[in-house]
């Protein structure tokens, strides 16, 4: 598929700068962010203060893993603005989580905060191939959740035109993809498999959209998926990473010439890989959770979040900044099927193996007296639709025995017809229905 590369001139100077420039910067401005959450924010000073640590402690980058650690449970301690660090009064704009365990998390920021953001996303796009003068369709949520506005104001921030779709409606969004003729896309990539079967249904190909680019984020998704995609639309897949407690999109994005990992944004994001039992930080290459600490926001500075998404630092390529590996999975969505640690992403990678199988599934547990039980539902691709009863049960089969070689789990399979499974249409995608009691 074709790709654009970067013209000269589209890079910032950062972009290529040498690691010892690029770790100079972080020095400094770690040094900054430490003192400004000491100084201003009560539970940055006692939970310093407790690990005997002080923002002065700080000589190289290696010197943050004397730091503590900053949790979601720590954001709803302090709801709603404990864990500012500017007057209320100066933060311009408050975003949150969709609050659907407890309270939600909730993120302020200054207008230089959001000045920053929207260079960062913009950033973002031209890595994904965005050039100004290109139409982009926003069909993530505008709200609280930070993806609508995030990728609103990056995109005209690159000099982009913007359509401010949001999410749901998805006859519409074919509707304005086919009459206004986007560039990009920006939206989960759950929801992209919406939109090009909305497109199928309505007897269009989505082949022939005027769309060249999807930028997708928001959720963890495969290489199988990212094939599925770029097949079904004939367009570039490419991987935007962001959350809200640490900025929103943009905090890394794959280049599209490499689309080998998002690059993280590291002259504004520092990253660590750390064990996530015993918190020791590992060396790049190793899997683990992911650790980021803001360098540059004024209002919410955040020391050493647990993101709880598991991945890898690897070297640089497109830019002279790190990249990250696939999100493999979740500390916080992995289920435990007895003794057995399954993601939802292993399911998915089998489930689009089969030409026959939409990439359509969800995985619903339950107990059994005190084994746990699991079926996967997924369903047929439209073209399929007509299949026998025993093509299905030999679907199922086929599914249900790759699940146990390469998962090493049991299952029930349930292969539905299509649009059988529930989609999303704003937000992330509902794959596990855990009905275990806790």
């Amino acid at each position: 598929m074709p790709v654009k590369s970067p013209a000269p001139g589209d890079l910032e100077p950062i972009e290529t700068a040498s690691r010892d420039e690029i770790e100079a910067l972080q020095l400094q401005r770690l040094r900054w962010t430490l003192e400004h959450a000491y100084e201003n924010v009560p539970h940055y000073r006692r939970a310093f203060d407790e690990k005997g640590v002080h923002p002065s402690d700080l000589k190289q980058l290696s010197d943050l893993s004397k730091f503590p650690f900053t949790t979601k449970k720590d954001l709803r301690d302090n709801y709603p603005f404990g864990l500012f660090a500017v007057p209320r009064e100066k933060v311009a704009r408050v975003h949150a989580s969709s609050g659907t365990t407890g309270k939600p998390t909730v993120v302020g920021y200054t207008l230089k905060d959001i000045d920053t953001w929207a260079g960062l996303v913009a950033r973002s796009i031209r890595a994904s191939g965005g050039r100004p003068g290109d139409i982009v369709h926003v069909a993530y949520g505008y709200g609280l959740f930070t993806g609508g506005l995030g990728a609103h104001y990056g995109a005209e921030r690159a000099g982009c035109t913007v359509i401010p779709m949001s999410g749901g409606q998805t006859e519409k969004q074919v509707q304005l993809i086919n009459d206004f003729k986007p560039d990009i896309i920006m939206v989960t990539p759950s929801y992209m498999q919406v939109i090009i079967e909305e497109f199928v249904r309505q007897g269009l190909d989505p082949r022939e959209s005027s769309l060249k680019v999807g930028i997708f984020g928001a959720e963890p998704w495969t290489e199988a998926m990212r094939r599925e995609i770029e097949t079904k639309a004939g367009i570039d897949a490419v991987d935007i990473y962001g959350l809200s407690e640490v900025m929103g999109p943009g905090v890394a994005n794959e280049c599209i010439e490499a689309k080998d990992g998002p690059v993280i944004w590291e002259d504004h994001f520092y990253p660590e890989i750390i064990d996530p039992e015993t918190g020791e930080v590992l060396p790049d290459g190793s899997e683990g959770e992911l650790v980021f600490t803001s360098l540059s926001k004024e209002a919410l500075p955040i020391i050493r979040y647990r993101t709880r998404d598991l991945t890898r630092l690897l070297p640089p390529t497109a830019r002279s900044f790190r990249r990250m590996g696939k999100i493999v999975g979740r500390t916080d969505d992995m289920l435990i099927i007895r003794g057995v640690n399954v993601f939802p992403t292993q399911i998915e990678e089998i489930v689009l193996q089969h030409e026959k199988l939409s990439g359509q599934y969800q995985i619903h547990v339950s107990r059994d007296g005190h084994l746990d039980q699991v079926e996967v539902r997924c369903e047929l691709q439209p073209a399929a639709a007509q299949a026998s009863p025993d093509e299905v049960r030999e679907i199922a089969g086929w599914l249900q025995h790759r699940i146990k070689t390469l998962v090493g789990i049991s299952t029930q399979v349930v292969v539905g017809t299509p649009d059988t499974i529930e989609r999303t249409l704003v937000g992330k995608a509902r794959r596990v229905i855990d009905r275990r009691p806790r």
